[in-house]
């Protein structure tokens, strides 16, 4: 069935007004986020299905540019879209959805200033239900809708389940302390650097070190001790756990080792720590 003019433009007030305290638009998207989106990173695909309350891949069946003096918020090159598309796999969420599914996105215009052509585009979407409708979903930003490939469902795929799975790391949001205590050898001791967590649960990173031999070290998620010589790997939930969320620079108070060399030995071992793992690299805006 066609829809009026009339109709849509019911339907752009009502939607508009539901977002608008919401975070579909509150950091616009700039044209630049678009492009990136293309070449994701572990991490923005995480903090996107972290974030998400609904996980949709879905194929656009209709895109309406929504009228710019409705739209007084868009950045320069943008335009505002009411999208209709039809559902093809719920990956996550606890709320049931339709056959078909509404939305507002910003999307990049070209330079004459036309509209991208996504009719019959397959996407996936990483949305909040809205309240009280049931048809419309709110996208966490204007990069929230991506291209879909298999490669990156099977990816999202990947990550809902290690986020769902019942030991899952948990959040780390710091650290808490951090001492060095040296053994009975010369060269021998262990760094602990005890962590902080949204959900209050231990986690910790040793580092042991063994004369004549390269230090190593582990991360424990729990009250156990950590698996020395196994760190997370790269692009896995552990990792991204660190790695994006580990300050880069501590306060001088967190380190409680008892002497000067260990205060330093301790420094130097959360510094390796923190090179091992590597730079936590995002494309995408922070999720609102």
């Amino acid at each position: 069935m066609v829809r009026s003019k009339a109709v849509l433009s019911s339907i752009f007030l009502g939607l508009s007004a539901t977002l608008a305290t919401g975070a579909a638009f509150a950091q616009p998207v700039l044209p630049a986020a678009q492009t990136a989106a293309q070449g994701l990173s572990y991490a923005d695909l995480v903090d996107l299905s972290a974030a998400s309350g609904l996980v949709i891949r879905a194929t656009i069946r209709r895109m309406t540019e929504v009228p710019r003096q409705r739209a007084p918020d868009l950045a320069p090159g943008l335009g505002r879209f009411y999208i209709e598309a039809d559902t093809q796999a719920l990956l996550a969420g606890k709320t049931a959805i339709g056959e078909s599914v509404n939305y507002l996105v910003d999307l990049p215009l070209d330079a004459r200033g036309r509209a991208p052509k996504l009719k019959k585009a397959q996407v996936l979407l990483f949305a909040l239900p809205v309240p009280g409708r049931p048809a419309d979903i709110q996208l966490l930003s204007s990069a929230a809708q991506l291209p879909w490939s298999e490669l990156r469902e099977q990816q999202v795929r990947q990550i809902l389940a290690d986020l769902a799975a019942p030991d899952a790391p948990a959040e780390v949001t710091g650290v808490r302390e951090l001492l060095y205590v040296p053994g009975d050898l010369a060269g021998q001791g262990e760094t602990q650097v005890f962590l902080t967590t949204k959900s209050g649960t231990a986690a910790s990173i040793t580092v042991h070190h063994e004369p004549g031999a390269a230090p190593v070290w582990g991360v424990s998620f729990s009250e156990l001790v950590a698996e020395l010589g196994h760190p997370p790997q790269r692009d896995t939930l552990g990792w991204y756990r660190l790695a994006c969320f580990l300050p880069n620079v501590l306060p001088p108070a967190l380190n409680v080792s008892e002497s000067y060399a260990s205060v330093r030995q301790a420094d130097a071992d959360y510094r390796m720590v923190l090179g091992e793992l590597g730079v936590c690299t995002r494309t995408l805006p922070s999720m609102p």
